[in-house]
């Protein structure tokens, strides 16, 4: 008998203080959902690829599968007749460090950095995958960063990404990033309109 009274005794304590520790678990989660912060972002993103200082290249390359290579000839040189090198390849990683801007035109005022790489990641078409740390220079949110990734299909009018974290006045970050071409082509990169949703 005293056995069973100790087990009992013991089960609802242990069932006390699990209550205990859910509803302080509960209760911390519903502070921190009551200051909850929504910010959007909007930058204009430039993609230079083709200038004398680009600020994204391309540091591996791929192999094709949208334009066949010609035939290797060790003697072969390039003349009329022969494919140029697509812009881009299956297996291309490439860096970039590409400013933001408040504005789409180059001498808009600077607002960030998007500092990052992607690796194209599809066999037909081209689709990559970008992770990027989008840095906030100026403004209220100076020294914060928000952190992306995403799958990119160029082919695709509006592209979706997620936000992976952040820095600074973003810590705990979450939330997600549309992307759309203002000014783009593969060859020479352009400009890309970027809008951020966060809470944190």
């Amino acid at each position: 008998m005293m056995a069973s009274l100790s087990t009992l005794f013991l089960g609802a304590g242990f069932l006390l203080a699990a209550a205990v520790c859910l509803y302080s678990y509960g209760a911390g989660n519903n502070g921190r959902n009551a200051s909850t912060i929504t910010t959007h972002l909007h930058f204009y993103m430039h993609d230079d690829y083709s200038s004398l200082r680009p600020s994204a290249m391309r540091v591996v390359a791929g192999r094709s599968l949208l334009v066949p290579s010609p035939p290797s000839d060790d003697n072969a040189t390039c003349g009329a007749g022969t494919l140029p090198p697509p812009p881009r390849e299956f297996g291309d990683i490439v860096v970039l460090n590409n400013a933001l801007t408040e504005g789409p035109r180059s001498e808009s005022a600077r607002v960030g950095t998007a500092q990052g790489f992607g690796v194209r990641v599809s066999e037909g078409g081209v689709v990559s995958h970008v992770t990027m740390h989008l840095l906030v220079e100026a403004g209220e949110h100076r020294g914060s960063s928000v952190t992306v990734s995403c799958r990119i299909d160029v082919n695709e009018k509006v592209r979706e990404s997620v936000v992976v974290g952040g820095t600074g006045g973003f810590r705990f970050a979450r939330g997600y990033m549309l992307s759309r071409n203002y000014d783009y082509d593969l060859v020479r990169g352009g400009v890309v309109e970027l809008d951020v949703y966060l809470q944190h």
